[in-house]
């Protein structure tokens, strides 16, 4: 039998593309710098029997598998490689089990992050992990990229909330990482191993995950400055008088105006305005309020034009809207290439400047919205995708930012991953021991390289 005989006899015909036609939707994810070939087949299993059940067949013909989720991904760590078998978690998207009196949950890999949240919500829970795209990417893709999100300030990025997995090993057998009690500290953390590994180690087919009480709906601060520096101070301030609010996010000027074009309103920033820092605490009560109180006098105190604070969720949920849409209203203006890089929180303002400095050397507009509150910036470069000329400008500018990433003792991926956009940059921010290290432990699970080669490495 040919490969997808033997594939459909395991999933069932339905579960199992090799039109090219079809196939050809899946060879990619969102990062347009990626490189990206032509998959074989495209599987689409339902539970873990059938994941091993692939990853056997394809073992035993020597055939790549390339592990994909809904595609939201921004390093291309989930692209196909010619005559590769893309598998597709999209079916595994089954909440097992909601634990509330544990505060867990286990859920499929391919269960979507909103449907999610608003699963546990019922039961009075929260899972904090909350990527951009939180509405249509999947748990299962967040944890082989370990995605952070808007509110990482306070509760972190997807491992801080993750208490154990299931995966799918090169030679087909299952592998149960973690626990599900509060505490253990038994044997080698591999939960995080596999964390962020983008699919180099093995399959993921379940997850557990910690899940928190549900947060009180959070009041809003903006603030906005005349200089990059006075807002990267705010931030600095915020963090020194030892405020966690549940969100800290940063806008610069460009960023501000592609929102207010698309939403077709003013944030109310006035003129000259060169960053917005948007805050939130969700500690309910005079809690919140005194929080926000601080965190508004220590922006006037750092040279904010204006600071204005709202209890009102569905106001500070317009205000927050113009942070979510930055990128879909970048469009108008071109294609967007996003990169994702953390710095010290000490030094985001040098890092927007930087950015400055190399959109005037490039010609192309770079927007920068990140999340202040731990580092993670994340400018856009937009470009003419029909201009080879102004491609080739993007890509530079692209890298020349990640130098001044690098020379501000930052580091080269805050929750995208590195997949194939970034693996000399890798090598130059870990060096030859840590590439060393990494390939022994890729090796060592995968010795026949079976599990998304050319991703990271």
């Amino acid at each position: 039998m040919t490969l997808a005989e033997r594939l459909a006899a395991e999933l069932g015909a339905d579960a199992v593309i090799v039109d090219p036609d079809v196939t050809s939707s899946y060879r990619h994810d969102m990062m347009p710098l990626a490189p990206y070939g032509s998959p074989q087949a495209v599987v689409l299993p339902s539970n873990t029997a059938q994941v091993q059940a692939v990853v056997r067949i394809c073992a035993e013909l020597g055939v790549p598998i390339v592990p994909r989720g809904a595609g939201s991904g921004l390093s291309g760590a989930a692209n196909a490689i010619d005559g590769c078998v893309m598998l597709v978690t999209s079916r595994m998207k089954e909440i097992l089990e909601i634990d509330a009196d544990n505060r867990l949950a286990v859920v499929q890999p391919g269960v979507v992050n909103l449907d999610f949240r608003n699963a546990v919500e019922k039961h009075g829970l929260f899972y904090p992990p909350d990527p951009s795209s939180y509405d249509w990417c999947t748990i299962g893709g967040n944890i082989s990229t370990n995605a952070g999100g808007l509110c990482c300030v306070k509760y972190g990025v997807t491992t801080d909330s993750v208490l154990g997995l299931e995966v799918v090993l090169a030679d087909g057998e299952v592998l149960k990482t973690g626990r599900r009690t509060v505490k253990g500290v038994a044997g080698y953390d591999l939960t995080k191993l596999f964390i962020g590994s983008e699919g180099t180690l093995g399959v993921v087919t379940e997850i557990t995950v910690a899940l928190r009480p549900l947060p009180q709906a959070p009041g809003t601060t903006i603030a906005s400055f005349s200089t990059i520096e006075a807002a990267g101070d705010a931030v600095t301030r915020i963090v020194r008088e030892g405020l966690v609010p549940s969100l800290m996010e940063i806008m610069d000027a460009s960023s501000i105006s592609a929102a207010e074009e698309y939403l077709k309103t003013e944030l109310g920033t006035g003129k000259g305005c060169a960053a917005l820092l948007l805050c939130q605490s969700d500690a309910g009560g005079e809690a919140a309020r005194h929080e926000l109180e601080v965190i508004e006098q220590v922006c006037r105190s750092a040279g904010a034009d204006l600071a204005y604070t709202t209890h009102d969720p569905a106001e500070g949920q317009m205000l927050l809207q113009a942070r979510r849409v930055v990128l879909t209203a970048l469009e108008v203006y071109g294609t967007w290439l996003t990169d994702d890089l953390c710095v010290p929180r000490t030094r985001i303002a040098e890092l927007l400047t930087g950015c400055e400095r190399i959109s005037q050397e490039c010609g192309l507009r770079i927007a920068v919205v990140g999340h202040a509150g731990d580092g993670n910036m994340h400018p856009t470069i937009v470009y003419d995708a029909s201009s080879e000329d102004e491609f080739a400008r993007a890509r530079k500018a692209f890298d020349d930012i990640l130098e001044v990433v690098l020379s501000l003792g930052g580091t080269i991926t805050g929750e995208h991953g590195v997949g194939r956009i970034k693996q000399d940059w890798l090598q130059r921010e870990i060096g030859p021991v840590g590439i060393r290290v990494h390939r022994a432990i890729k090796n060592a699970l995968d010795p026949e390289n079976l599990f998304n080669p050319g991703s990271m490495f």
